[in-house]
């Protein structure tokens, strides 16, 4: 699905989080208002004029002319804490370090099985290197939970890894997570194992990871009151505090958790739901022949409460339903822009192609008053097009506001962008094999674009021209240098 550049026009503002130099263009309601809107959006598609993607002789990654990537860190290797890089790679982060660095935080999708993929050996034998208490679920010492977190430390200037820890561990299936403005990270368990047998503990959760250059596990406190059930992904709303939540579910729920304290999350707060106002239990996934939603169509939202949030039955989203929540088609990858948050659904759309959902709270989001002024929800794109956008997973917001997509279908994989105005451009593609892309984002100084294959573990540094950001000399390209 295609938004024309007339619809684009009509509704600039899409993305607020572009060049200065498109601020004109952005921030317009007609051409009226900003007659040269159409010369400024012709020169800056100019940059999406990469087009072709250059066979990578290396087999690994194809990227467009004058650009260039470096495997930064490959599951199996010896980190500087004596263990091995986990694989499952999955949801990223890029937070600013010490002196100009990079600090990546990073998701292992591992199961208590995937031994050899571990960051304890394929028999666990590196296991005895870590304090027991530092695990959420140590296993009994039979069946660590082996997902969690690693921290890398990265030089962008002299593109080097400069070293790299287990950060989290004990967990299950990190899939993907969110930045929190107040510098850690958010990482989230998609599964809701039981304690039994040698699991110690439930999971489900969502647990915080502090950004810091200190090597050392952090202590695993699962963020009981964001609820338990198949996350995926949270956003969090610098204004208000309110943190959003995907449920990897093909009838998942879009939940807001509002905190009691903003930025001390485990101290509890509300849970709740979606729902779109006057549309009981909407169905946002566009499957079933009849009223669907459009692309572009903004919808007024309410939210309704969940009890019982530590959900025993894995029931919150049939809670949800009886309340008139909507349901979304596998919510993943989210990712704020600078007033809206957008949101994946993997199998979204008539062809179960993907969408992309943009959210937009209320100026008061989460106040008595909310209902006056409330947040609106719109259906971004729903391309139907397996040759523009199959199955988008994680994703980010570039410095210069396109959409930056990781790519979970059945075939090739890309690293796909979107613009403002909803065209599709292919960034990379993957040249090794048929596995997806995930945890695509940025460098704090914009000059790298880091991004992991999640199978068999492989975490790329991408540089190249993109566009600088701020001034009307943004929108020529220039290379980063290496």
């Amino acid at each position: 699905m295609h938004i024309s550049r007339r619809y684009f026009l009509r509704n600039c503002g899409i993305v607020t989080l572009g060049l200065l130099a498109l601020r004109p263009l952005y921030s317009c309601r007609s051409r009226v208002e900003c007659p040269g809107c159409e010369e400024l959006y012709a020169r800056s598609f100019e940059f999406y004029r990469w087009r072709e993607l250059i066979r990578d002789p290396n087999g690994i990654l194809d990227l467009p002319r004058n650009f260039s990537y470096r495997v930064i860190s490959r599951t199996g290797e010896t980190m500087s804490d004596g263990l091995l890089v986990p694989g499952g790679h999955d949801g990223m982060a890029a937070f600013p370090g010490y002196k100009g660095k990079t600090i990546l935080v990073r998701n292992h999708e591992l199961r208590p099985d995937d031994a050899n993929a571990g960051p304890f050996g394929e028999k666990n034998e590196l296991f005895g290197k870590v304090d027991r208490s530092k695990l959420y679920d140590a296993g009994m010492g039979e069946t660590p939970g082996l997902g969690g977190t690693t921290t890398l430390v990265y030089d962008t200037r002299l593109a080097r890894l400069e070293y790299h820890f287990l950060s989290l561990a004990g967990t299950h299936r990190n899939c993907a997570g969110g930045p929190t403005p107040w510098n850690s990270w958010i990482t989230c368990e998609e599964t809701v194992e039981k304690a039994r047998g040698t699991l110690e503990r439930d999971h489900g959760y969502n647990f915080e990871v502090p950004v810091s250059p200190s090597m050392g596990l952090v202590d695993p406190v699962p963020l009981k009151a964001m609820g338990r059930f198949y996350h995926e992904a949270v956003a969090i709303d610098q204004r208000s505090g309110v943190v959003y939540e995907t449920e990897d579910r093909e009838d998942g729920l879009l939940y807001r958790f509002v905190p009691d304290e903003p930025e001390r999350l485990r101290a509890g707060g509300r849970l709740q739901a979606l729902k779109i106002r006057d549309l009981d239990g909407a169905d946002t996934r566009n499957w079933r022949i009849g009223n669907k939603i459009s692309v572009g169509q903004s919808l007024e939202v309410e939210w309704v409460d969940i009890k019982g949030v530590e959900s025993p039955g894995d029931d919150l989203r049939w809670q949800g339903f009886t309340k008139g929540a909507a349901q979304f088609a596998h919510g993943e990858g989210m990712w704020c822009g600078r007033n809206e948050v957008y949101f994946t659904c993997t199998n979204g759309g008539e062809r179960k192609k993907g969408q992309i959902w943009r959210y937009v709270p209320s100026p008061i989001e989460a106040k008595p008053e909310e209902d006056k002024q409330p947040g609106r929800l719109e259906l971004f794109v729903e391309p139907n097009d397996a040759g523009l956008l199959e199955n988008a997973d994680t994703l980010t917001v570039s410095p210069w506001g396109d959409l930056i997509l990781c790519e979970d279908g059945k075939n090739e994989q890309f690293v796909v962008g979107v613009t403002p105005e909803g065209d599709f451009y292919k960034l990379a593609r993957n040249r090794l094999n048929d596995k997806e892309f995930a945890g695509a984002t940025f460098s704090p100084d914009g000059s790298t674009l880091f991004v992991n294959i999640q199978n068999p573990g492989l975490t790329l540094a991408i540089t190249g021209p993109w566009p600088r950001q701020g001034g009307l000399d943004g929108l020529a390209l220039h290379s980063q240098g290496e």
